[in-house]
């Protein structure tokens, strides 16, 4: 039995420019360059139809190398532009870090047509383009501090919004701005947003399992995980992706009731509250804690801790990073346990809004 042709597999490089990542992302599709990945890896060969590899992983926790084909990557842009009437020409504007999926997506969108991507970070006076890609928290901070960044927005035919949960209200205030928002669900498991206003984009299958996880298929699916001896797993070769998010599908859309691994999306990063609570425990042995997620317009769900003495927020920060630290602290008289003694985070997310309300 032969062997699959294998092609280099390259780190995407610091030093690179925007326009270079580009290029470099362009021959990797086509086949004609390495492929690249957005992390340094033992592996330095891959299956030829692999053109990316993604790494994604929480606040803490082991990482997962996802290895996605050009078919994949270009069936994602293609559905993309087609739910967005893109034609020729259109521009993309660069506000995503290129280390996860979402940014690079904007990168082969705006090559796909024909356009060199426009690169608004670290902006003061940010270029118009046609169309935006942005978290919950850069659309809180053009609503309520970022006047120049809300004009840009304004000026775009379509602005996605995923990564994590865009509150109702945001989205109203966003609609009366005269923003155009497009919500986005996806992962990178999927290439990306697949789900845009609750609906699959073409080809894009949705079920809900027996546990009521939101289960996804289509052209867009990755070809697995990159494991450290180079051979890709086998988990999607059924065709669907089993996501850890709780949803309903009806009449064809799409509503998302929340994550049932204990991982939460604050501000586009994905963060483990149990991995926070173990890392906040070894800090402060003794003292009881629980980590918990409380809906805001700003983070999407905020990052929350509660415990029966007073804790140093700073010194968490520190010790921790700025990412896993809670951005809310509350003291609690004891910590809500379920009965079987495990922690209720959804009871100290109650109780913690009590307390706002006095």
């Amino acid at each position: 039995m032969g062997e699959k042709e294998l092609r280099e597999l390259i780190p995407i490089q610091a030093e690179w420019s925007i326009p270079q990542l580009q290029e470099n992302l362009a021959v990797a599709l086509e086949g004609s360059g390495p492929a690249l990945s957005t992390a340094t890896l033992r592996v330095k060969q891959v299956p030829s139809e692999i053109a990316l590899v993604v790494s994604t992983s929480g606040s803490t926790g082991t990482p997962k190398a996802v290895a996605i084909s050009s078919a994949a990557l270009i069936a994602s842009t293609n559905a993309s532009h087609k739910y967005l009437g893109a034609t020729p020409g259109d521009s993309w504007s660069l506000l995503l870090p290129t280390t996860h999926i979402a940014g690079l997506n904007v990168l082969i969108r705006a090559t796909a047509l024909g356009s060199r991507v426009i690169d608004n970070r670290s902006k003061d006076n940010y270029i118009d383009a046609d169309f935006v890609s942005i978290v919950p928290t850069q659309l809180y901070k053009a609503l309520t501090s970022d006047a120049k960044l809300l004009e840009h927005l304004t000026a775009a035919e379509a602005v996605l919004v995923g990564g994590a949960t865009l509150s109702e209200k945001i989205k109203k205030e966003a609609a009366s701005k005269h923003i155009k928002i497009i919500t986005t669900y996806g992962m990178t498991e999927m290439s990306g947003g697949c789900v845009y206003n609750q609906k699959p984009l073409d080809g894009v299958g949705i079920k809900i399992s027996n546990q009521g996880l939101i289960q996804l298929s289509g052209p867009t699916i990755a070809s697995g995980y990159l494991n450290e001896d180079g051979k890709i797993s086998d988990e999607f070769k059924s065709g669907w992706f089993e996501s850890s998010d709780l949803g309903e599908f009806n009449n064809g859309v799409l509503k998302i009731l929340g994550r049932s691994d204990e991982v939460i999306i604050s501000g586009g990063e994905k963060i483990s509250l149990v991995e926070v609570e173990e890392l906040i425990k070894k800090i402060l042995p003794g003292v009881e804690v629980i980590t918990f997620a409380m809906a805001d317009d700003k983070w999407g769900d905020k990052l929350c801790l509660a415990s029966t003495s007073v804790i140093n927020q700073e010194e968490l920060r520190i010790k921790i990073g700025n990412l896993a630290t809670p951005k809310e602290l509350f003291v609690f008289e004891s910590i809500p346990k379920t009965s079987i003694g495990k922690p209720d985070r959804r009871l100290a997310a109650q109780i913690a809004s009590k307390m706002r309300i006095k």
